[in-house]
């Protein structure tokens, strides 16, 4: 028994290792992230769980032995990597709130019109961790599978919203990632923060859109800005403001997303509805690939294009379609009249590289004339937002405030006119 011990605090320590600082490279940044992304974001439940297997085999006698003692010091060194796992995932509390503070200002809380309880904001909920995958709020009731399109499942879309029907409420909409491709759909991504913002009185919506390899770019996007037309058209219907849209994704729905505010009413991507009014009021992109074109000559990125955008997103090559790529990423549609954005990264994020996001922000600043705020979380794999953590707990209500202060802001200035706006 002692050897099986010894195995199984082995491998342990490498999970914890891989955690802290992940494997790099092409060919094992997938099963690198996986490990890396569950045992982050769960460190507080496994490091009790650590804790209870450590004491049971010490009063059975599991340590006996030198494989035991061994096993013993690795057991040891999982706890501390678990602990400094935790301590890192408290930094997020301080490195979004230090970005909100340094591009708004020290004194923006006092600007958002709804009254903010900064320590509520700011403490760890450690209840909530009991129960990670236990998504559901009391207060929040959930529509689902409203059309908003005519591709049938494809162009469904949810509705969260408070139980108390608040009228005028602000909204937003969450894109769903995975890679432009089947892997997640608008049920398993953007629950802790729609959960939340609609608990406080938020409309949220999450669609779904077309996935390729059937679909090719840009049927995504152009899915995706129908469900913002549609959004806007019946936004009352659930009590939402059609005057404030904000929108947020993770990953491809990051893309999307970004993609989608900096392109407001461009008639290419809105075939067939060319009128309607697709713009956005602020952008959160979490995690999100930005740059199809690999201007800025990351290998990670490189790679991407070869292996997932080539063969199966754009079905068409990047040295005979660059215009195509170009007008893809996001990076090269910046603009001066782009909206307030939100920029959030794992510093360790193992399936798109932190230096992407980092040119986006610099290119984004440097035209915009909108607040663009960047936070990089040390220590933070990719879709660490996708359940309740203690990361997520603070991005989530980090972006709260910063969407507060955007419809804060908002709220000061005339509505849209009726007919639709032209980019």
């Amino acid at each position: 028994m002692p050897h099986a011990f010894l195995i199984a605090s082995c491998v342990g320590l490498v999970f914890v290792l891989n955690a802290i600082r992940p494997v790099p490279g092409m060919v094992l940044s997938v099963p690198s992230f996986f490990i890396s992304w569950l045992t982050s974001e769960l460190a507080p439940q496994l490091l009790v769980i650590h804790a209870v297997v450590a004491t049971t085999l010490g009063l059975t006698g599991g340590f006996d032995g030198w494989e035991g003692h061994l096993a013993l010091a690795f057991d040891i060194l999982i706890a501390a990597g678990l602990g400094y796992l935790i301590w890192v995932g408290e930094a997020a509390r301080r490195v979004t709130e230090d970005a909100l503070c340094e591009t708004l200002g020290r004194d923006y809380l006092s600007k958002i019109r709804t009254p903010r309880t900064t320590d509520y904001d700011l403490r760890t909920p450690w209840r909530q961790l009991i129960m990670p995958f236990w998504m559901k709020h009391p207060d929040v009731e959930r529509t689902h599978n409203l059309s908003y399109g005519p591709v049938k499942r494809r162009n469904l879309i949810d509705v969260y919203r408070n139980k108390a029907h608040p009228t005028g409420a602000p909204i937003l909409i969450y894109v769903h990632g995975g890679a432009w491709v089947p892997v997640t759909h608008k049920d398993h991504q953007g629950k802790p923060l729609m959960l939340h913002l609609a608990s406080r009185g938020w409309v949220c919506f999450a669609p779904n859109y077309r996935l390729s390899p059937p679909a090719v770019f840009p049927d995504h996007i152009i899915d995706v800005k129908k469900a913002i037309a549609w959004v806007r058209e019946h936004a009352e219907e659930f009590g939402g403001d059609p005057n404030f849209i904000a929108i947020a994704g993770g990953s491809a729905g990051g893309h999307l997303s970004a993609l989608a505010a900096l392109t407001p009413n461009d008639p290419e991507y809105q075939p067939g509805f060319e009128d309607a009014d697709t713009s956005v009021d602020a952008c959160v992109p979490f995690y999100g690939v930005l740059d199809f074109t690999n201007d800025a000559g990351i290998p990670a990125v490189k790679g991407r294009i070869w292996f997932l955008l080539e063969p199966i997103v754009m079905k068409k090559k990047l040295s005979e379609s660059r215009e195509d790529y170009v007008k893809a990423s996001p990076l090269h549609r910046v603009r001066a009249d782009a909206p307030p954005f939100f920029v959030i990264h794992g510093k360790h994020d193992s399936l798109v590289p932190v230096a992407e996001p980092r040119h986006f922000v610099e290119r984004l600043r440097a035209v915009s004339h909108s607040p663009v705020v960047y936070a990089e979380l040390p220590g933070t794999q990719h879709a660490f937002d996708v359940f309740p953590s203690i990361r997520s707990a603070h991005v989530v209500r980090a972006v709260e405030r910063f969407l507060d202060y955007v419809w804060s802001a908002r709220a000061q200035k005339p509505e849209r006119p009726t007919a639709a706006r032209k980019s």
